[in-house]
């Protein structure tokens, strides 16, 4: 139920000493601009490389530029040349944090989750008030079978960040699929109300109300994930679950039908919450 949530790799904006920017002709001040941009992933990589092959910028504005361009890589799920580029980033500067955790946040979306920690943990490290870098490391412990570590990484984040959506996300996630359910629904209506108007949050908070007997606000959640993604085989088996026990058996039996269909070891993953 905990969907892939694509850790943020902010682009820094690339800014030149004087005496650099003296140097720079007309077409460079435009490759800074779209490197620094919003535009387009393939605008930004062909405006960083051209930055970046001027060799007209110093050491952290080189470093920058990488890590736009890896930025745009990732942006493109070319995580390949996306981890390339970080690691350029860190060679030229290595007390850059973004890009050590942007470095990780591209393993992590590779499945190369030991080398993602290493990196998170450096970028902890670096910058002990970074809670991107704490759920980004929460998200790789939880794809790792490891929710208790898990759980104090997210803890920690939304401690440093109390908006940081992603981080109550994961764990409502954690909460709402533990065998207690503890605290389950302030983390979710937390994650809510910053911004996660996503299927997974949805679904995690109806697997929160599920187990607490709440039926009609587990339906309802239900219904919201499936809004965004009809297939969404835990959200329907979850509503079917609910459904038949409110009483509407045949509307039920048909959403775990459906559910099957689409996973069909879904029984075998809600028997693990301890929900049948």
């Amino acid at each position: 139920m905990l969907n892939a949530r694509l850790a943020a790799a902010s682009i820094v904006i690339l800014l030149l000493a004087p005496a650099a920017a003296q140097k720079l002709k007309e077409g460079q001040f435009r490759n800074v601009e779209l490197c620094n941009g919003a535009a387009a992933p393939d605008t930004r990589i062909e405006a960083c490389s051209a930055f970046i092959e001027a060799n007209q910028g110093g050491p952290s504005s080189l470093a920058i530029a990488y890590n736009n361009r890896g930025v745009a890589y990732s942006e493109k799920a070319d995580y390949d040349h996306a981890v390339a580029d970080f690691e350029s980033a860190i060679a030229v500067d290595p007390a850059f944090v973004k890009p050590v955790n942007n470095l990780g946040a591209a393993r992590l979306r590779k499945g190369d989750y030991d080398a993602a920690i290493e990196d998170f943990d450096r970028a902890v490290a670096l910058a002990p008030t970074y809670a991107r870098a704490f759920a980004n490391r929460a998200e790789a412990r939880l794809k790792k079978g490891d929710p208790t570590r898990a759980e104090r990484d997210y803890g920690e984040a939304v401690r440093l960040d109390p908006d940081l959506e992603v981080a109550w996300s994961g764990l409502c996630w954690i909460r709402a699929s533990s065998t207690e359910a503890r605290d389950a629904m302030e983390a979710c209506d937390r994650a809510i109300g910053a911004g996660a108007h996503t299927s997974a949050t949805y679904d995690s908070r109806a697997l929160a109300n599920l187990r607490a007997g709440r039926l009609a606000a587990a339906i309802a959640d239900y219904d919201s994930a499936l809004r965004i993604d009809p297939k969404l085989a835990a959200a329907l088996y979850g509503r079917g679950l609910a459904k038949a026990r409110r009483g509407d058996i045949a509307a039920g039996e048909a959403d775990v039908a459906a559910a099957k269909a689409i996973r069909a070891d879904i029984a075998e993953e809600f028997a693990r919450y301890g929900v049948r």
